[in-house]
């Protein structure tokens, strides 16, 4: 091959086909997944609700779930929020590396969508500029973004909207590599029971487990997006998943804490590799309304 010719058989970034994704569609889809979060409950978290009437044991508990799901038909029907606390607008990118973004910086387009979705739908601001000067921001932005890069030409974005009750009931606990089971399923059950009524049961409780501390929060979070009725992939922890809650449902707690035999709906692990001398766990904590969406573009 002579001087100044190309090589035919090498393959430059620019030959590549790509998927290309425009900010307006991903602006449109958050705005629309937000609103789905925000005045209607999920159809699989609305039966769960029907079998825990079933299984209630207190006929206060069965009451107290009529009302919640009373609630959210009036919210689907009424347009009203799920709940007066709207959240912090939580939202999970997996992008494929093969996607091409075009009409602006991701971070900008998903903010600028939050804050424009609270506006439209009238739904309460409540985050602060600063920590310590609480300045309410007046736009519930900025929304906290985790990003994933994943193989392929697709995009999945995930608006979980987190109310300051349920994420103030957060723990983390550091565990000994030696410690058995049966001692992460006892500290799950003692944080559950001392939260009591304030993350607003029955819990959709997230538990992330491995990692580094900092994973296994984010990972409690991710573990509850799974599907509310989809049990682990592994039967080990499927079947630890059981275990807990039906640990945690022995403390009587009950919805909305008004005692019964459904204080927590539903558990969810997402495990992860760690260092052999660490074995973290964190718990998120969801209340009763689950305020999760999902879209693939």
């Amino acid at each position: 091959m002579t001087r100044g010719e190309s090589n035919p058989s090498v393959m430059t970034v620019t030959d590549m086909k790509r998927k290309e994704i425009h900010s307006s569609e991903i602006a449109a889809v958050l705005k629309e997944l937000i609103r789905q979060a925000s005045f209607e409950l999920s159809i699989d978290v609305e039966e769960r609700f029907d079998a825990m009437m079933q299984s209630e044991e207190s006929q206060t508990g069965i009451s107290t779930l009529e009302v919640l799901r009373e609630n959210s038909m009036l919210a689907r029907t009424e347009k009203l929020p799920l709940c007066q606390d709207c959240g912090a607008a939580i939202i999970f990118i997996e992008l494929g590396q093969e996607v091409s973004l075009t009409g602006g910086i991701l971070e900008e387009v998903v903010n600028d969508a939050v804050a424009e979705a609270y506006r439209e739908f009238n739904l309460r601001s409540s985050i602060v500029s600063d920590p310590l000067k609480r300045i309410n921001t007046g736009t519930n932005t900025p929304s906290f973004i985790h990003t994933d890069i994943v193989p392929g030409s697709a995009m999945s974005l995930t608006v979980y909207l987190k109310g300051g009750g349920s994420e103030n009931m957060t723990s983390l606990k550091m565990f000994r590599p030696t410690d058995p089971v049966e001692d992460i399923i006892t500290y799950i059950a003692s944080m559950i029971a001392d939260a009591g009524p304030n993350p607003c049961p029955p819990l959709f409780l997230g538990v992330g487990i491995g990692g580094t501390a900092d994973v296994a929060l984010v990972n409690a979070k991710k573990a509850v997006l799974r599907g509310v009725n989809v049990p682990h992939p592994d039967p080990f922890y499927s079947e630890l998943e059981i275990r807990i809650r039906e640990k945690c449902n022995e403390t009587g707690v009950g919805p909305l804490g008004f005692g019964g035999s459904n204080t927590v709906a539903g558990v969810y692990i997402k495990e992860a590799p760690t260092h052999i001398a660490t074995l973290p766990v964190a718990l998120n904590l969801g209340c009763h309304s689950m305020r999760f969406r999902k879209a693939v573009l």
